[in-house]
């Protein structure tokens, strides 16, 4: 066998591995922001349908945004976390709160 096949073939797998070697996608945290008007029962309900969480779990997060001016619902890749950020914004806006919702990089 020639000294070039063997090239060849240390080329290939290293390409191979190269490919193997995918950076996992980008993660963004979505966040509640508090507001004067928005009731702690419509973020319950919005934690609960849209993010899928438990009561409890809803509960203590309505909490931090109400305490702390803002509550992370949950970490999700970029199409997901956008799709939950247009999801709460419509919903309050058909409740008729201003309430809010962003997402950020992790």
């Amino acid at each position: 066998m020639p000294d070039h096949w063997m090239e060849e073939e240390g080329d290939v797998a290293t390409q191979e591995e190269t490919r193997d070697k995918v950076d996992p996608p980008r993660m963004y945290k979505v966040l509640l922001h508090n507001d004067n008007y928005t009731t702690m029962e419509f973020v319950i309900l919005v934690l609960m349908t849209v993010f899928r969480k438990g009561e409890s779990e809803a509960v203590q997060i309505m909490f931090d945004v109400h305490r702390k001016g803002i509550g992370l619902a949950g970490i999700y890749q970029r199409d997901i976390a956008e799709t939950k950020v247009q999801k709460v914004i419509q919903m309050s806006r058909q409740a008729q709160f201003p309430f809010m919702c962003t997402m950020e990089p992790e």
